[in-house]
C-alpha cells in the first residue's frame, strides 16, 4: 500500500542541486551537475555524467559510459548510450563524449563505440533533429545540423558547420567536410569535400555551398577562390590528382584551399564525383 502511494507522486524532487521528476529512474551513482532537470519517466544509468544546466526530457534514456557537457537538451524519447548495433562489439569498455549546447530532438539515438577504449563523440552547438541516428565510433564536430532521420553509419565524421538534409543515409567511414551541404533525401556513399554542395540518389555535386558560406561571413574573394578550385576539381575533366596539382598552382593557397586539398588527400573512400 505504501509503495502504491509512492507511485502516485508526480511532482519534482531536488537531488544534489538537480530537479528530478518523481517518476524518473536515476541511478544513485550517476553524476548530475548543478541545475540539471530530469523529466517524467526518464532513465539515467549509473555511469552517466551530466554537466550543469542540462534538460533531460520525458522518457529519455541515457546509459553506458556517457559523459555530457553543459546546457544540452534531450527531447522526448531520445536514447543515448545503448549497446552499439555492431556484431564486432563484445562488451568492451567504450564511451560516448558529448560537448556543450547541443539539442537532441525526439527519438535521437547515439551509440557508444566499438573497440576497447574508443569513443563516439558529439561536439558542441549541434542540432540533431528527430530520429537522427549516430552510430558507433562516429564523430560529429561543432555547429553541425543533422536534419530529421539522418542516419550515420559507423565511423562517420561530420566536420564543423556541415549540414545534412533529412532522410539521408551516410555510408560507414564516410567523411563530410566543414561547411559542406548535403541535400535532403540523398544517399551518401563517398566523402564530401569541405565547402561543397551535393544532393541526390545517386549523389551529384552542385557547386560550392555559397549560401552557407556567405552566412558564415566568407567574403567575395574567398568565394571566387573556392569556385575556381571547384571548377578545376569537378568541371575540368581532370582526375583528382591532376586537379589538385592545378589547384595548388592556380588558386590562392589560403586556409580554405589548404583545408580542401588536405581533406581530399586524406580520403580513403574517395570523394563524390
Amino acid at each position: 500500500m505504501d509503495s502504491m502511494k509512492a507511485n502516485k507522486v508526480v511532482g519534482p524532487r531536488a537531488v544534489a542541486a538537480a530537479v528530478i521528476h518523481a517518476t524518473a529512474v536515476v541511478d544513485p551513482a550517476a553524476q548530475l551537475g548543478h541545475n540539471v532537470k530530469i523529466g517524467p519517466h526518464a532513465v539515467i544509468g549509473p555511469e552517466v555524467v551530466i554537466g550543469p544546466d542540462c534538460v533531460i526530457g520525458s522518457s529519455v534514456l541515457i546509459e553506458g559510459k556517457t559523459t555530457i557537457g553543459r546546457n544540452n537538451r534531450f527531447f522526448h524519447g531520445a536514447a543515448i548510450g545503448c549497446e552499439p548495433q555492431d556484431k564486432k562489439f563484445h562488451g568492451e569498455e567504450t564511451f560516448i563524449e558529448i560537448g556543450d549546447n547541443n539539442d537532441f530532438r525526439e527519438y535521437c539515438t547515439v551509440h557508444p563505440a566499438t573497440g576497447e577504449g574508443d569513443s563516439t563523440r558529439v561536439g558542441s552547438n549541434n542540432l540533431l533533429m528527430a530520429y537522427v541516428h549516430v552510430a558507433h565510433n562516429c564523430h560529429v564536430f561543432d555547429n553541425v545540423v543533422l536534419a530529421n532521420a539522418v542516419n550515420l553509419a559507423g565511423h562517420v565524421e561530420v566536420e564543423n558547420n556541415a549540414i545534412v538534409g533529412g532522410l539521408t543515409p551516410v555510408h560507414q567511414f564516410v567523411r563530410i567536410g566543414a561547411f559542406a551541404f548535403v541535400g535532403g533525401g540523398s544517399r551518401l556513399p563517398q566523402d564530401v569535400p569541405p565547402f561543397i554542395k551535393v544532393a541526390g540518389n545517386p549523389i551529384e555535386v552542385a557547386g560550392i555551398n555559397s549560401i552557407g558560406l556567405k552566412r558564415a561571413g566568407f567574403d567575395d574573394e574567398a568565394l571566387l577562390n573556392l569556385r575556381k578550385a571547384y571548377r578545376l576539381l569537378y568541371r575540368s575533366g581532370l582526375n583528382v590528382t591532376q586537379a589538385l596539382e592545378r589547384i595548388a598552382a592556380e588558386c590562392v593557397l589560403n586556409t580554405q584551399i589548404e583545408e580542401l586539398m588536405a581533406f581530399i588527400r586524406r580520403s580513403d573512400r574517395g570523394i563524390v564525383r
